[in-house]
Parts: structure tokens; C-alpha cells; sequence
């Protein structure tokens, strides 16, 4: 009788806990964002982002949709001057709280603003582009803010051509667009959007070691997935055996 007693107050204590811990809006956010799905993908992804050995460290840096700052460390530990951005008030909030005394500022890629200190050396633009209705804006704006690097991670989708096509998202989730209207294209309209900016566009050899990640753009699978791209832009040429301005349809994955 006692025994039993006790599990259940500690079932009561442990539901009480949860609920407490869900009004917590920090809660909510790293429920989203630092599921186990994403961090491994966010793992493989910065394991090929330090890969590539891009010309990054001390540098001035622009953030965009930075979300709960997974790849911010990844600047701020190299010594670079990162200025970390998203556009959600309660993402705002988090990253003041992961990272005080950095510079973190609200910039909304659909409506963009001048910001004071562009242009930056290096703008890094993981995982966004397609939560916009407007990216081909977004990667003027941000060519415009962008002296050197523009480092670019999208999801996109199979084809050859250049097609785009909006696609509605959930505009109460985190992860998903604010306005509740993103896009989806291939990589061959990324491909020209950026090199409607920037002299040099470059394809890693070379994909992060993760399934979202094609090396096989040829071959679309029978079963719906998401896939991933990633592009380096450059005013400068970069002398770099792990990428090509040559176009891919082949890739391989990490080891």
C-alpha cells in the first residue's frame, strides 16, 4: 500500500514537472530545434561546413535565420565578428540568452532593412532560403550585404530546369516560415540566382554524410524525400580542391 502510495506521487510530481516545464517557452523551442532528428543533422552539417576549410576565421560575419544558434558557435569560436539574425521575437530571445554580449538583431529576409555595418565579409545562409516566398530578393539583399563568402544550405528539389514553385508551411511552427509561405526550386535556379550576384559559384565535391544530402542528382527516388544543397559564392576565386564551378550531378558523401 505504501509502495503504491509512493509511485503514485511520484507520477503526480513528474506530470506536474512536465507541465511546468512546457509553459517554459524555452522548452518549446528546443523541443523543436534539438530533437534528435535535427541534430543529427546539424552535426553532419557542420562537420562538412569545417570540412571545406573555407577562408572564414576573424572575419565579419552575417548570420541569417540563425534559429536557436546551432551554427553560431561554429563563427564566434574562430574569432570571427558574427552578427546572428532571425526573425522571430522568441528565437530573438533565446539566442540574447545562449549567447549574451553577441550581436543579435531581428532581420526579416521578406521584408529586409539596410543594417548598419554591411557589408560583411562572409553571410551564411543555411536552411532558409526556402522557408521565403521571396528568395530570389532575399539573395539580392544578401549579395548586397556580402563583400567576399556567401555560404549557402537549402533544401531543393529534383530536376534539371529552373523551377520554383511557393509551397505553404506552418506559420506557428519554429522551424517553418513566419509568414506561412515558402518555396521550393531546384538546384539549377539556385544556381543561376546566385550567379546573377557573384562572378564565382562553386559545388562541393563533396555532400555531409547525412541522407538528406544527394550524390545522385540524376535518379529521383520512388519515394518522396528531402534533399539538400550546398553552395559557396565568392567575389574572389577560391583555389580549393573540394569544390568546382563545374555544374554536378554527381556528388559523394562525407566519410
Amino acid at each position: 500500500m505504501r509502495n503504491r502510495l509512493r509511485r503514485k506521487t511520484t507520477s503526480a510530481w513528474r506530470k506536474l514537472l512536465t507541465s511546468v516545464k512546457r509553459l517554459d517557452p524555452t522548452y518549446t523551442i528546443e523541443q523543436t530545434f534539438h530533437t534528435h532528428h535535427y541534430l543529427r543533422l546539424t552535426m553532419r552539417t557542420l562537420e562538412h561546413l569545417a570540412s571545406m576549410d573555407l577562408p572564414v576565421r576573424n572575419r565579419s560575419v552575417l548570420e541569417v535565420g540563425a534559429g536557436v544558434g546551432d551554427f553560431s558557435s561554429f563563427f564566434l569560436d574562430r574569432a570571427c565578428r558574427t552578427t546572428i539574425t532571425d526573425v522571430r521575437p522568441e528565437l530573438l530571445t533565446y539566442l540574447q540568452r545562449r549567447y549574451p554580449g553577441q550581436d543579435i538583431r531581428c532581420l526579416d529576409l521578406e521584408q529586409p532593412t539596410s543594417l548598419a555595418d554591411a557589408p560583411f565579409e562572409v553571410v551564411f545562409c543555411y536552411g532558409v532560403l526556402y522557408h521565403l516566398q521571396h528568395p530570389a530578393q532575399a539573395i539580392a539583399y544578401l549579395s548586397d550585404c556580402c563583400s567576399d563568402l556567401m555560404l549557402v544550405s537549402s533544401q531543393v528539389i529534383y530536376g534539371d530546369e529552373e523551377d520554383f514553385v511557393l509551397a505553404d508551411e506552418q506559420q506557428a511552427r519554429l522551424g517553418q516560415s513566419y509568414y506561412g509561405c515558402g518555396a521550393r526550386f531546384t538546384r539549377r535556379w539556385l544556381w543561376q540566382q546566385l550567379r546573377q550576384h557573384f562572378p564565382h559559384v562553386y559545388l562541393p565535391i563533396i555532400q555531409p554524410a547525412h541522407p538528406q544530402f544527394p550524390t545522385n542528382w540524376m535518379v529521383q527516388p520512388a519515394q518522396e524525400e528531402l534533399a539538400r544543397a550546398i553552395f559557396v559564392a565568392a567575389r574572389q576565386p577560391l583555389t580549393n580542391p573540394l569544390l568546382t564551378e563545374a555544374w554536378l550531378d554527381r556528388q559523394e558523401h562525407q566519410r
